[in-house]
């Protein structure tokens, strides 16, 4: 019996001798996943939106991803993905309360954005736990989030933008003029009434709603602060670090007071933990954000105008008239809903029911198992990158918490869901590090560089 090296094989050679082979060695590990599909699907996003293709070429630009992963094969799965192929599941079973062949295409699109939230979380967490220094990982989130903040300018510049696609020219007149697939291929700057004489007008660019650019905004803002602490020096740290006070602007002029609220409470969480672990560093760039926040104050009057806004408009009162629809129709259909969001004449509010937040959506549209997964599946996210001890992984870690706080006000069924998928994942291959390297760093000298 060999004593080392490769284990031996006994095989018979044909005539009596017994002919040794060597045994087959361990099987190579997987090719390693490109970061190029995700700076082509993150990082190009004013051409996509220019292009009209930013919603419907969403899907198809995770079905790339998708591929990918199936050809490298042996993909391991982040924590809670078993949480949400169930929420898809039972989606997918929801398709059957569909009222109308016109909104099959609505529930697919929807459907789409689900499932490719999931594809950008597996792929990132992939990609991250292969990669030592996995800071590169992120940049294309930093183009995403550079490109948000050119074109929320825009949009403060050219508010009344607007024009056809090439996606929507190519589109069917007859699926182009669907309102809600018009609102995605139909490029606009910001979100005003045409009816108004003195309207206000919010941001919105890349998006056909300035609260999914409010949402996003707040999502990305953490991640861009932990990618500048991961860059001690080079051109990208001094970019970002120049475009955090240039985005508040039309970060600020969408009006949103969800997103306000929930990095109020992500930096409040964010705060506590810092505390708690004594580590200054983080509470100096908490600090650093609040007071620049604070500072553009002086410049936008954001108070004002958002008490302007609401004693302009309805808006809280259709809001509290579309959920008290949901609470009053969910009874007749609680364990699939009713497939998507439906118009009615009985509430003052001019959108479906069903809509101003993922919460209404998912409990209306597939019912409460379905809302109990998707709200679960945030819940360990938190849970998991919470565990974070890096400065960098404790901006991370606020994120899921942001999306936990959006989730009764915004709705998440478009790339913003893709986004929280990626940074999340990112956190918890991260976080996973740096507990294996915690846990290492305790081993005794003899055993530590056997593990390492």
């Amino acid at each position: 019996m060999p004593l080392g090296g490769t284990p031996a094989t006994s095989e018979s050679a044909g005539d009596g001798a017994t002919e040794v082979l060597p045994s087959p060695g361990p099987s190579p590990p997987p090719p390693r996943l490109p970061i190029w599909p995700l700076a082509l699907m993150f990082g190009l996003v004013p051409i996509w939106w220019l292009a009209g293709a930013f919603y419907l070429g969403w899907p198809l630009l995770g079905a790339v991803l998708l591929a990918l992963l199936l050809v490298r094969g042996r993909v391991p799965l982040p924590p809670g993905a078993g949480i949400w192929l169930l929420f898809l599941a039972v989606v997918l079973v929801s398709a059957t309360q569909l009222g109308s062949p016109n909104s099959v295409l609505t529930f697919g699109l929807r459907l789409g954005f689900y499932a490719t939230a999931l594809v950008v979380g597996v792929y990132v967490y992939v990609v991250t736990r292969e990669r030592a220094g996995n800071g590169g990982v992120l940049l294309p989130l930093c183009a995403y989030w550079l490109g948000l903040v050119a074109l929320g300018w825009l949009s403060v510049l050219a508010p009344r933008l607007g024009m056809t696609t090439p996606v929507e020219a190519l589109l069917p007149g007859a699926i182009a003029d669907e309102p809600f697939v018009h609102d995605m291929v139909h490029l606009s700057t910001a979100e005003y009434s045409a009816r108004s004489l003195n309207p206000i007008y919010r941001p919105a660019a890349p998006y056909a709603y300035t609260n999914n650019y409010g949402s996003v905004y707040a999502m990305l803002l953490p991640c861009v602060v932990a990618v500048i602490m991961l860059r001690r020096r080079g051109v990208l740290r001094w970019l970002l670090l120049g475009s955090l006070p240039l985005s508040l602007a039309p970060a600020f002029l969408t009006l949103n007071r969800a997103m306000f609220l929930s990095l109020g409470v992500g930096l409040l969480v964010l705060g506590v933990r810092a505390g708690r672990r004594g580590n200054t560093r983080v509470a100096i760039s908490i600090v650093g954000v609040v007071l620049v926040a604070l500072l553009a104050t002086v410049f936008i009057p954001v108070t004002q105008l958002i008490e302007d806004r609401v004693g302009s408009s309805g808006t809280n009162t259709d809001r509290l008239a579309l959920y008290r629809a949901v609470l009053g129709r969910v009874g007749e259909s609680p364990w699939l809903g009713y497939g998507a969001p439906v118009n009615v004449d009985t509430v003052s509010a001019q959108a479906p029911i069903g809509t101003q937040g993922q919460l209404w959506m998912v409990l209306f549209s597939h019912g409460i198992p379905a809302l109990l997964c998707f709200l679960a599946w945030f819940v360990v996210a938190a849970l998991c990158c919470a565990r974070a001890a890096s400065p960098a992984g404790q901006w991370l870690a606020i994120v899921p918490v942001v999306c936990l706080v959006q989730i009764p006000f915004y709705g998440m069924a478009n790339q913003n869901l893709a986004i929280a998928f990626y940074v999340i994942a990112f956190a918890m291959a991260r976080t996973e590090r740096e507990l294996a390297r915690g846990h290492v760093s305790r081993l005794p000298a003899a055993l530590r560089g056997a593990v390492e």
